[in-house]
């Protein structure tokens, strides 16, 4: 897919959408994280509002996480600080407990921030402001104890929708299309948007998710901030005297995915803080000082002597709890059955390679799931051990992708693909349409 620039730029083109917003949806919010896209996102909205609808109201969610930088903290206080009692805004500062995934853990799948059985152990106090909402103070009715985050923040939308005259609603995010591969597809190839508009998609009846700076890319963001003057999480300062790359620095939860690699780097930025991170979640530490190791799975990982990838495979999850072993055993039982029943998308040359090197596969149609109508090619015999003989590509099936997803403590099995997997995205999207009727139901009942 080739980029095509048009004559007009991404802030002229911000300033189109947020006009369509403002006029199609009676209520409107910022998910505001701490970072530099929605802090800008939100400098944005609320510049727009005041300019040409100052008589609409905006409201501002903040989704708190617990653990993160005190700088990011600080950040977050100076917003609310700035946008507190300014009239037509609505701050609302969210800190429930909530499951969030952690990849520290061969044992637990979450932590949960805000844990009220945890008190004493809490990374920081709890923020003390009228409108923080949590177990003392908790207006919203959508909310279940210990719901996942993703739940939480779509149940706080349909919320905000029904608390302020079950009216038209609309979330903005500060999402871009250029932070990775899964979240231009997801702009790419959005099925469920808002007249046509691919950077809008539907929750539930009547309540919306935006992502306005979709086409926005890291240098927009920064020169935006920079021209405005705009104030942003000095996180960012720290991380550039730190040495990394400005596509390395992420404001996010320390215990994810995504994040447990930098963990060191709470020890040197913030070392008060990681004190505490050390205490809250089991595995922190280790993931500090083997993040990068064969012990968290990186790198070439070592066979122990006497097994295969597969029975080193099934090692391994019978020492997991029951729990965290089916989560595994499905997800493998699923790309199992894929490769053997449906295929996936695979290069002629990768093809070529791998009947040179003897494997039985067979080719079944086209895969409507790449761009390019790859073939699909499914396996006739068991699932190979390992394909370090196939030098094309790595999204092949083996038992020793298997065995590194327990060894990463993926337990959503990225490395195999289903982050990405649109077979996946198919699947939510026919559970969508099949409850889609119990929610409005649900909202009529409401």
């Amino acid at each position: 897919m080739v980029r095509q620039y048009l004559e007009q730029n991404v802030y002229e083109a911000l300033q189109d959408r947020l006009r369509f917003l403002f006029e199609e949806f009676e209520n409107i919010y910022v998910s505001f994280s701490g970072g530099k896209d929605s802090g800008l996102l939100l400098e944005l909205v609320l510049g727009f509002r005041n300019q040409y609808y100052p008589d609409k109201t905006v409201g501002v969610f903040h989704q708190d996480f617990e653990a993160q930088y005190t700088v990011t903290t600080e950040y977050i206080e100076r917003t609310f600080d700035r946008i507190e009692g300014q009239e037509g805004v609505e701050p609302y500062w969210v800190c429930l407990p909530m499951a969030t995934r952690t990849a520290l853990s061969s044992y637990e799948m979450y932590w949960y921030p805000w844990d009220d059985t945890k008190k004493d152990s809490w990374v920081r106090p709890m923020p003390r402001r009228p409108y923080v909402i949590n177990l003392d103070n908790n207006p919203m009715t959508t909310y279940r104890y210990r719901m996942h985050q993703e739940d939480l923040a779509k149940q706080f939308g349909r919320w905000y929708r029904l608390s302020h005259g079950n009216k038209k609603t609309v979330c903005l995010l500060g999402m871009r299309a250029d932070e990775s591969l899964q979240r231009y597809s997801g702009f790419l190839n959005k099925k469920y948007g808002y007249k046509e508009q691919c950077w809008i998609s539907k929750q539930f009846k009547d309540v919306w998710c935006a992502s306005p700076i979709y086409d926005w890319s890291l240098s927009d963001i920064w020169h935006a901030i920079y021209k405005f003057g705009y104030d942003y999480n000095r996180l960012y300062d720290l991380c550039y005297m730190a040495g990394l790359k400005v596509s390395q620095m992420r404001v996010a939860s320390p215990f994810n995915d995504y994040s447990k690699d930098a963990l060191n780097l709470y020890r040197v930025i913030d070392p008060e803080i990681w004190v505490k991170l050390v205490g809250r979640v089991q595995g922190a530490n280790f993931a500090c000082i083997y993040g990068k190791t064969k012990a968290m799975g990186y790198r070439n990982v070592t066979l122990p002597e006497g097994h295969t990838w597969r029975s080193y495979t099934e090692f391994l999850l019978d020492t997991l709890p029951i729990r965290l072993r089916n989560n595994y055993a499905k997800k493998f039982n699923a790309s199992i059955q894929f490769w053997h029943k449906t295929g996936g998308g695979l290069d002629e040359e990768t093809i070529q390679e791998l009947l040179d090197h003897g494997y039985r596969i067979r080719r079944n149609g086209v895969s409507n799931y790449t761009l390019n109508k790859k073939s699909r090619v499914i396996f006739l015999d068991k699932i190979p051990d390992n394909t370090d003989d196939i030098k094309s590509t790595k999204d092949i099936p083996s038992w020793k992708r298997m065995c590194f997803c327990i060894l990463k403590n993926d337990h959503i099995c990225r490395f195999m693909g289903f982050g990405m997997s649109r077979q996946q995205k198919k699947r939510i999207d026919i559970i969508r349409e099949k409850y889609k009727s119990l929610e409005e139901m649900e909202d009529e009942e409401v």
